[in-house]
């Protein structure tokens, strides 16, 4: 047991809840080590409030011997100190001993603990077999003296008494007593904990809110809060206790910023004092009391407040098991440190915040490493590697102040300065003593000698790059060499520094970053030019020289750098080749003319427009682009091929960056795509046959290139030497002067050969200097052909109306051929399009720029098949444009001539009518042939014309009495005017066709159709088939009579005379006069033969009966499709008809009106019935089936069964049987309809009326 006099140690790791013990300690004694191991074994869940999750927690306490003076006086809110617990120990059983002693004790006890408000307390009586066997005889029950001391004691708190019973006997009573104990020890003792930290952090919250009032102050109030941080450290809930001081953190730096923004605190004035110390952070102790002791008194400076912040932070962080979250924390830290001194406007000696920062990374470092292995520390360098960066980054700082880093060396005030940064360390702590690389030894050690210095600034450089390096962030890597290359600089080793700033560089070119970009190249300038580089000097000038976040002054000298080098004697060993990029930028190319395609000879002109970087005009000697000719890609053109000749664009616009390094993505992945294309074409026509894209610079593309080195930026390096070959063809020019901004220079091509030049290269020199463009991108090309003659006809307005004169569009491109005088061209007449004559016809002439030369009078003379047109005198690739009106004549129909032939034997194909799918016109296309001067072969060209008109014809019969119908449609856009309509018969002269229109003309509207009627008369027999022409003038609306022209329309009528006509009757029922909706009614159906019949009839369907009388099938169908009436029974039949003028067949059918009113007859429907021995005389559709399974399928049961209950027909034949019989080959009867006019239907319009089943006279009428 701890009962030592002394005051129990407070601010270590190894406090515990303080427990007071009173009554017999020799009794407690002998149970101290089983309650101390046993009751933190098992864990006990804490609810705390203000809705904070619960935690399980593990009890401790540290047992100490009950004294008046650990109780707490008014006012002392210290928790370390605080008993929870007061436990009374006794293991009486005798009355009188109770009586006598024991309970005095245990009052007087109670009275000091009700005095300093003590109400956490428990008694317990320990029941042993020993005491019982001392005092057999006054010796009372067990239970009486725990009642008396409950009675006297627990009045209304009974469960504070508790029974040990043989707590050194192992036994189960025993073990279920401790266990009772030990949870009640463990519950009291937590209540405890719940209801003092509560009334503790109630006190804190009330100490906090008063921060705005007079006298308050921060150390005080840190001192208040981190009472609870220990104790929850004692409870070993360390995250509670690091958010304690991480609140410390975040109100100290509140209070920081507030003063920054004018709101001061008076209490932060004491932070504001001189730093005199700057020894780092100390983080191998738990608690630094030096620092701790200073922010109680007051006197801490705001370094020793953050060390000592830090350092207890660190400790909770460590504990939890997060020491990369250590790193973060000190870097922002030390960050924010350096902050809140400029803040607070506290005094530092110059140098000693870096000294604090470089000694406080180091001791980050070396308490992370105490904690993990090496394995852990190389897999998380991420978490350190900043405080690496962060502290050379210091000791460079310190290096440079000190006068360690010059050629020179230190200078008495920088020795002064050095012994004055040193006297702020003070002296070196006891933790780090025995440690050779303490940060201590290290900064003194750096700091005493400029070899010193550098090797442990290298060592400390090397080891964060390598780092960065190992984590991917090549960025800060890179960032770090560029200080190395900064102290190499300072050292006189300009070799070694530009091998860091060539790669930082690269990453600044990379991002995009600008002024880091300048800022290193003045470096890399300085490097080349004391390594004597004379061409990476130039180079990198060059850059700079165009740099525009650059003063004039500084880029003038640079350009004069390569202005005066440019001016040396002319020794061609010294010549340098530099990027164009750097110098000036292509931005625009233009050609005149715009086409950028001229013919062999002509004049072509490229002007350039070069935007210049430097900031002075320089001189330039020669403007040269070299060209590269391709012969196959060019060339010739055919007649039949030159329109489709490739266009290039005449103006192209280049982007910055694009001029040289290809497409914009290709400059940071590799060097420049050099694109070229291929083409294959026919040797025998030139016609193109595939087309492609190929790399020219493969090897340079695919090979793999270093991560650390980017040879293709021009940032970097300079590309290689053009070499230009002497007789290549080139655009030159002498003696320019490149202004500052945009300058245009105008070159003149060569376009002596046919084929296609490409721009490849551009060269600028200016003396010793010459500036090279590699690659020209995107591609420019300029075409230069030699064009075969070419004749193209067109109309002159869409569309072309056959029937109508329509002119027509000649052009003739005279490409290389010169047109002389006498030249003409030799047209083949035809008789469907006839060229007509015209008395003046001019011809215009036009060069290639589409600008009107001369205009030229055409003789133009016809004959039987040829018309011949002479041409004007035309130069070479001129145009000449003439039109001519033609005339297509509309087919009729009638019979075609034979073939006829053209003038050059090739036999004449007649034109045909074809329906075209964008327009509801029928189109005609007509050829023509052409004989050229220039050519032995003939030229054949066709133009498509459009008939205007639809027409349609039908046969409309009144009983014996015939009419013809002839609609025009007019499917054009245009409006015509129709005279003289006529109908005529070819055959029969006896026929009288006899009008019944009225107007001789009449207005066909586009869009609109005409309808003209005759009625055929005739003296004997109507003639079974009619051959007709109608026959029409057209002319466009408003046009004077002689603009009509003819159109014809021939057209055959077959089966025109009238066999059979059909007459029907609705009887009403038996006593009624009218029909009744829902009543049966009589439907009588009569089939009369009206004519004898014909010859070709009498072979086709006939059939002779016994008494010799021709006979025929015919089948009937009466059907409703309007659903007026319901056909009850058979709705078909089959009627054997006598073959005899008048004879006539009667059919009764009962039908059903369903609806009351004038009821329109229903549908009767007459067809052939043919037997299977007829001929087949229409194509049977193979969709056409009857649908019956009564029906039989033998020509015999259809005799004696006379007629079905229902036949359905879809199509013109019918056959009757099923499909699988058809297409086995069995011949079926079929169904096939007669001709139009050979049926008249009687009653096809007629009504009856039909009455409602009842008249009641009543209304219903439904209301809501």
């Amino acid at each position: 047991m701890e009962c030592q006099e002394e005051k129990p140690i407070i601010y270590t790791m190894e406090n515990k809840p303080i427990v007071t013990c009173a009554g017999d300690q020799g009794l407690f004694t002998s149970l101290y080590t089983s309650l101390a191991q046993q009751l933190p074994r098992e864990p006990m869940e804490w609810r705390r409030t203000y809705g904070r999750a619960p935690k399980m927690i593990h009890l401790e306490a540290n047992f100490v011997q009950f004294k008046e003076e650990l109780l707490p006086k008014e006012g002392n809110k210290a928790l370390l100190t605080f008993p929870f617990l007061h436990i009374y120990w006794t293991d009486c059983c005798d009355t009188e001993l109770y009586k006598g002693t024991v309970k005095e004790d245990m009052m007087r006890w109670q009275n000091s603990l009700r005095t300093h408000g003590s109400a956490d307390w428990v008694i317990i009586v320990v029941e042993t077999n020993d005491t019982k066997k001392k005092n057999k005889t006054n010796i009372l029950p067990r239970s009486s003296i725990v009642d008396k001391i409950r009675s006297d004691f627990c009045n209304k708190q009974n469960d504070r008494c508790v029974v040990l019973s043989d707590p050194l006997k192992d036994s189960s009573r025993s073990q279920e007593s401790w266990n009772s104990l030990l949870l009640k020890l463990r519950t009291l003792l937590l209540m405890s904990f719940t209801k003092n930290l509560g009334r503790f952090e109630d006190d804190m919250r009330t100490l906090r809110e008063k921060r705005t009032q007079p006298g308050w102050s921060f150390c005080e109030y840190f001192m208040v809060q981190e009472e609870l941080a220990f104790v929850f450290e004692m409870l070993q809930q360390f995250e509670d206790a690091l958010v304690q001081y991480d609140e410390l953190d975040a109100l100290f730096t509140q209070y920081v910023l507030n003063f920054g923004a004018g709101d001061t605190a008076n209490w932060l004035g004491s932070f504001c004092a001189p730093v005199r110390s700057w020894n780092g952070l100390l983080l191998r102790r738990p608690i630094d009391m030096e620092k701790r002791d200073g922010i109680q008194r007051g006197e801490a400076s705001l370094l020793d407040l953050r060390s000592y912040l830090f350092s207890r932070q660190c400790t909770l962080l460590i504990f939890l098991l997060r020491p990369w979250e250590v790193t973060q924390r000190a870097l922002e830290l030390l960050h924010n440190c350096v902050q809140e001194l400029r803040l607070l406007e506290v005094s530092v000696l110059e140098g000693a915040l870096d000294c604090w920062v470089f000694l406080s990374c180091l001791e980050v470092l070396h308490r992370i490493e105490g904690c993990c292995d090496q394995a852990q520390l190389a897999a998380n360098c991420s978490h350190t590697v900043g405080l690496w960066a962060y502290a050379t980054d210091k000791l460079k700082s310190l290096g440079e102040l000190c006068g360690l880093v010059s050629e020179k060396g230190p200078t008495s005030e920088d020795l002064n300065r050095t012994v004055d940064l040193l006297a702020g360390l003070g002296d070196e702590r006891p933790e780090t003593v025995n440690s050779l690389q303490s940060p201590y030894k290290k900064l003194k050690e750096a700091l005493s000698s400029v070899e010193a210095f550098e090797r442990h600034y290298l060592e400390l450089s090397h080891a964060a790059m390598e780092m960065y390096r190992a984590i991917g962030r090549l960025r800060s890597a890179r960032l770090v060499g560029k200080s190395l290359a900064e102290f190499y600089m300072k050292k006189g080793d300009p070799e070694r520094a530009e091998t860091f700033l060539q790669e930082a560089l690269k990453s600044y070119v990379s991002e995009g970053w600008s002024l880091p970009v300048t800022h290193t190249r003045k470096q890399i300038a300085e490097c080349q030019k004391l390594l004597g580089r004379t061409e990476d000097y130039l180079q990198t000038s060059a850059l700079l020289a165009g740099d525009v976040n650059l003063t004039t002054e500084e880029r003038k000298h640079f350009c004069q750098e390569i202005l005066t080098f440019a001016d040396k004697s002319e020794d061609q060993s010294q010549k340098v080749t530099l990027s164009m990029d750097v110098f000036s930028q292509l931005t625009r190319l233009q050609f005149q003319p715009a086409t950028a395609s001229v013919h062999s000879g002509a004049v072509l002109q490229v002007e350039l427009t070069l935007r210049c970087l430097m900031p002075m005009a320089v001189h330039i000697q020669q403007l040269a682009a070299s060209i590269h000719f391709d012969l196959e890609r060019g060339g010739t053109s055919g007649r039949s091929k030159g329109n489709q000749r490739q266009t290039n664009p005449g103006t192209v616009e280049f982007h910055q960056g694009n001029s040289s390094a290809g497409p914009p993505s290709s400059s940071a992945t590799g060097p420049p795509l050099e694109l070229d294309e291929i083409q294959d074409r026919s040797p025998s026509d030139n016609s193109l046959n595939s087309t492609g894209v190929v790399c020219t610079n493969t090897h340079l593309v695919m090979r793999v290139h270093d991560n650390l080195s980017l040879p293709d930026m021009p940032n970097c390096v300079s590309p290689p030497a053009v070499t230009i070959k002497e007789g290549a063809q080139m655009l030159k020019v002498q003696d320019v002067t490149l202004e500052p901004g945009n300058n245009s220079i105008l070159f003149t091509a060569p376009s002596g050969q046919p084929g296609t030049y490409t721009l490849r290269q551009l060269y600028a020199t200016v003396g010793q200097v010459q500036f090279v463009l590699p690659h020209i991108y995107p591609s420019v090309q300029y075409e230069v052909y030699s064009q075969e003659p070419q004749l193209t006809v067109e109309p002159l307005s869409e569309p072309l109306l056959a029937g109508l004169p329509q002119m027509v569009k000649f052009t003739l491109l005279t490409g290389h051929y010169a047109v002389k005088k006498g030249d003409a061209l030799q047209l083949s007449n035809t008789d469907t399009m006839p060229i007509l004559p015209s008395t003046s016809c001019t011809a215009r002439i036009s060069n290639p720029t589409a600008e009107l030369v001369g205009e030229s009078a055409l003789s133009i003379q016809s004959s039987e098949k040829v018309t011949s047109i002479s041409l004007p005198a035309t130069p070479p690739y001129h145009t000449v444009e003439f039109l001519l009106e033609v005339l297509c004549i509309i087919p009729s129909g009638s019979d075609r001539p034979a073939n006829e032939r053209l003038t050059n034997g090739e036999v004449r194909h007649r034109p045909r009518s074809y329906s075209h799918p964008d327009t509801p016109m029928t189109a005609i296309d007509q050829r023509m042939s052409i004989d050229c001067p220039w050519s032995i072969y003939s030229t054949l060209l066709a133009l498509t014309f459009y008939i205007p008109f639809k027409t349609k014809h039908s046969l409309l019969s009144a009983g014996n009495r015939k009419y013809i119908q002839v609609s025009v449609q007019n499917v054009s856009d245009v409006n015509f005017t129709l005279a003289e309509v006529k109908l005529a018969e070819k055959q029969y002269a006896s026929l009288e066709l006899q009008s019944l229109n009225t107007k001789t003309q009449q207005l066909l509207c586009s869009k609109h159709s005409v309808f003209c009627l005759w009625e055929v008369r005739w003296k004997d027999d109507l003639p079974s088939c009619l051959q007709c022409v109608f026959s029409a003038n057209f002319s466009p609306l408003k046009q004077d009579v002689s603009a009509y022209k003819p159109f014809h329309y021939q057209f055959q009528l077959e089966r025109v005379t009238t066999l059979y006509s059909v007459r029907a009757e609705i009887l009403p029922p038996a006593g009624e006069q009218n029909c009744r909706s829902g009543f049966l009614c009589g439907l009588e159906v009569c089939i009369t033969r009206l004519t004898e019949p014909a010859e070709g009839e009498m072979a086709e369907d006939s059939k002779t009966d016994t008494d010799g009388l021709k006979t025929t099938k015919l089948m009937y169908e009466v059907a409703d499709s309007s659903s007026n009436w319901a056909v009850c029974g058979k709705s078909s039949g089959m009627v054997l008809m006598p073959m005899a003028a008048n004879a006539t067949h009667k059919v009764q059918i009962e039908v059903m009106p369903l609806f009351a009113g004038h009821l329109p007859f229903p549908k009767i429907k007459v067809l052939k019935y043919l037997p299977h021995t007829a001929a087949v005389a229409i194509q049977p559709d193979p969709d056409s089936c009857v649908e019956n399974d009564s029906l039989s399928l033998l020509d015999k049961a259809l005799d004696d069964q006379g007629d079905t209950a229902s036949i359905r027909s879809r199509g013109s034949v019918h056959s009757v049987g099923s499909g699988d019989q058809q297409q086995k080959g069995v011949a079926m009867p079929r169904l096939e309809p007669f001709s139009p006019g050979q049926v008249f239907n009687h009653s096809h319009t007629q009504q009856v009326l039909v009455l409602p089943a009842t008249d009641d006279h009543i209304l219903e009428v439904n209301a809501t």
